[in-house]
């Protein structure tokens, strides 16, 4: 999705509203109600801004609310209109604006700007079945992605546990060579278990150090879109997050924020957009997205 050049509006602003009961987007002069509060609504369109509606009266009908940016209404305009700014009630009768939701009922929240953890609880909590799509373009310096991993739940997986790389920006004490962080470097647990039989991943601190050149052809054969990362200054309640995470950084696919196994290493998981937005339509839970892998474009590596 291209990133378009118009200005970012610094309100509470909104790109449906409800004009003789439909739902239609901001046109010129145009005025309707606010679907969420049925307070009065002005369309703004203007060359330098993205056309929306705006409250006729100051009114912050939900907290939650972002400013949106032309990224945020790239990735509104994927969905039907019928997904977009749909109210969600809950049994107390709150109210908020989700800024996806699909017809399986599974929540989008397209997120650029920082967020409390506080806040990002209550939306968890608040929608429940709710995936995080995050914009990356502010970080994406600082987000280094390294080598593939194995899938998780493969036969060779299971006697790994790799050591964590670090983005080349952390090494003081030595020269950063261009493929190291990439060569990946692990330890295997039969052969720690050779000593302690009955260690487990999460326990093992040290032993053989292998290099994923061993087993370059076993990886390649059983990858599914895993590799290693580092965050520098990273957004941590992202890392805290309950429900799923994933980064936009404007490629054709996804980062999915993922915990690889027992042993604690934080991966990512690289998810064809087009495969998140398929899936998201019709799965019913947001758990289950891209469970079903599909070989990646031979462009990602």
């Amino acid at each position: 999705m291209a990133r378009l050049g118009y200005k970012t509006l610094q309100h509470q602003l909104m790109q449906l509203a409800l004009v003789n009961n439909d739902r239609v987007e901001a046109f010129p002069g145009g005025r309707g109600l606010c679907p969420t509060c049925g307070s009065e609504m002005i369309a703004k369109c203007g060359p330098r801004i993205l056309h929306h509606w705006a409250h006729y009266r100051q009114k912050d009908c939900d907290p939650w609310w972002e400013n949106e940016t032309p990224w945020h209404r790239d990735w509104k305009n994927i969905f039907p209109i019928e997904c977009r700014e749909v109210s969600h009630i809950a049994h107390d009768g709150e109210i908020h604006r989700a800024d996806i939701k699909t017809p399986t009922g599974i929540v989008i929240e397209v997120q650029h700007s920082s967020m409390t953890d506080a806040e990002r609880t209550s939306r968890e909590k608040f929608y429940g079945n709710l995936i995080w799509v995050v914009d990356g373009s502010g970080f994406h310096q600082n987000f280094g992605i390294y080598h593939k991993l194995p899938a998780p739940n493969s036969e060779i997986a299971k006697d790994l546990i790799w050591d964590k790389v670090e983005h080349s920006s952390k090494r003081r004490n030595y020269p950063p060579f261009a493929d190291d962080a990439n060569r990946g470097y692990f330890y295997r647990l039969s052969e720690a278990q050779q000593d302690n039989p009955t260690i487990t991943k999460a326990e093992v601190r040290f032993g053989w150090i292998h290099s994923i050149r061993e087993i370059r052809e076993q990886v390649d054969q059983s990858y599914e879109g895993h590799h290693q990362y580092d965050w520098v200054r990273p957004r941590k309640t992202w890392l805290d997050a309950q429900c799923p995470v994933y980064i936009d950084f404007g490629y054709d696919y996804l980062v999915k924020l993922e915990i690889y196994d027992e042993s604690g290493l934080e991966c990512i998981r690289y998810v064809l957009k087009r495969k998140f937005v398929h899936d998201v339509m019709v799965e019913t839970h947001a758990s289950a997205i891209a469970t079903r892998f599909y070989p990646l474009p031979k462009n990602v590596s």
